[in-house]
């Protein structure tokens, strides 16, 4: 191949993928968040863009898309171009309830790139203490002893507050009437004033209320004990397995270059030795929690898998 021919190829490529022939980052990159300013997802995207910047000494700046349960934001990093310089701080919910439960526009394992978790959450099952019972097995024996007599509340229709609590009754063999609010704050509100028994909220929600003489915490949906709520048994002590979990963690369009990848994935592991970085995630409740593209995407996988056969069993039909 003759010299002239070498370098109009070379720079061809360079124009059709600009990871090639120059190193990336060469200006701001845009961390897309599905949720509003000041929630776990956002700060979570917050402490991750400071610690981007500073590694790679180009500024990773925040943009909010709110709406559609998070689907808008999904559906705008899904169609950009697959460059690095627009990534999407995701939950779970985007990659798995939302389109299962709704008509979105894109597809949650073909349109993104996974590249690493950053912090897992959980779920507390809390009731209104006026139930006659003290933990989570006299619970179980009450509700199942009065099939379809009591109730729960969630912040709406195929949210992981619904889909959590179905997993549980699932498993659990319990019949239960699904009470669906515009929002968590009212579930939780009428869970404290008895209009609904049961209610399944993340720890960071849930800790300001310790000490509520109207609310029993009955099980954290956890592997281990929360160390924001010490007291709080996980629900595998009393139903040995169960767990549900939520996260948070980054992707990007489909198509997007191995080697921005394994750079992205590698920084989220160092800042993971960060005790401040750390430190931040477990004061919001979360736990840490870097894993590598490969085992993010299997779990993406396996868990679209999990909670379609969930809402399937809760004949919960897409909208």
């Amino acid at each position: 191949m003759r010299p002239a021919i070498v370098v109009l190829f070379a720079a061809a490529l360079a124009v059709a993928n600009p990871a090639i022939g120059q190193e990336w980052p060469q200006k701001p990159v845009r961390i897309v968040v599905p949720y509003a300013a000041g929630g776990n997802t956002d700060i979570i995207a917050r402490i991750t863009a400071q610690h981007m910047t500073t590694a790679f000494g180009q500024p990773f700046i925040i943009e909010n898309k709110v709406g559609a349960a998070g689907a808008l934001a999904a559906d705008y990093v899904a169609k950009q171009p697959p460059d690095g310089y627009t990534l999407f701080l995701g939950t779970l919910s985007q990659l798995g309830p939302v389109p299962l439960t709704q008509k979105v526009n894109y597809d949650p394992l073909k349109d993104f790139t996974p590249i690493s978790n950053i912090g897992v959450d959980s779920f507390v099952i809390v009731i209104n203490s006026n139930m006659p019972v003290k933990d989570l097995k006299e619970f179980v024996e009450y509700v199942k002893a009065r099939p379809g007599k009591l109730n729960y509340g969630s912040g709406g229709l195929g949210s992981l507050t619904h889909l959590v609590p179905a997993l549980f009754l699932q498993r659990a063999g319990l019949d239960m009437v699904h009470v669906p609010y515009k929002g968590t704050a009212p579930a939780l509100t009428d869970t404290i004033s008895g209009q609904v028994q049961m209610y399944a909220g993340f720890p960071s929600e849930l800790k300001g209320h310790v000490g509520n003489e109207k609310l029993k915490f009955l099980g954290i949906t956890a592997e281990h004990r929360n160390p924001s709520l010490p007291n709080v048994p996980t629900v595998s002590e009393f139903y040995p397995g169960f767990t549900a979990l939520t996260w948070n963690g980054l992707l990007g369009p489909t198509n997007l270059p191995e080697p921005i990848v394994r750079k992205l994935a590698q920084e989220i592991e160092r800042s993971m030795k960060d005790p401040a970085f750390r430190d931040r995630l477990v004061k919001m409740g979360l736990e840490p929690a870097q894993t590598t593209p490969a085992q993010f995407a299997a779990q993406i996988q396996k868990e679209y898998a999990m909670w379609g056969d969930v809402i399937k069993k809760a004949g919960i039909k897409p909208e």
